[in-house]
């Protein structure tokens, strides 16, 4: 009779530590899984530095062409042309690389965070926010 009653026991205790499991996991208002990872690229800035400089060169390769009215034209053409490329030389110099984390957070709620460096955590993995999200912390999955 013994015996009957452990297996209803100890059925009980594994069912207790499941749920006490799944309630110590739900509690962690700072933690969650990691549902996706994306590098993005942020267009740079630019100080119009690489437009003027841009435009003088251009300015200055057109004004070597034609004659007349045509050197003019020219000129003009090239400063254009070369304050656009300036630009957009400056632009992608100044370029940088984001990386976007989204957790799907214990609370059910999903966030997400980006960082300047590549993370050490990848998709699927448990973390805890550290410093109010700042770094992520692996946890055991």
């Amino acid at each position: 009779m013994t015996r009957l009653l452990s297996i209803p026991v100890f059925a009980a205790v594994v069912a207790l530590g499941a749920q006490s499991a799944a309630f110590a996991q739900a509690s962690c208002t700072d933690c969650g899984r990691v549902q996706s990872i994306r590098q993005v690229e942020e267009k740079g800035k630019t100080s119009g530095l690489g437009a003027v400089v841009g435009g003088v060169a251009g300015g200055v390769i057109g004004h070597q062409i034609g004659g007349g009215t045509g050197k003019t034209v020219a000129t003009i053409a090239g400063a254009g042309g070369g304050a656009y490329v300036g630009n957009k030389v400056e632009q992608n110099r100044n370029t940088k690389s984001k990386w976007q984390v989204t957790l799907k957070m214990d609370t059910g709620n999903t966030r997400t965070f980006t960082y300047s460096n590549p993370p050490t955590v990848h998709e699927g993995e448990r973390v805890k926010l550290v410093d109010g999200g700042k770094r992520l912390a692996l946890l055991g999955n």
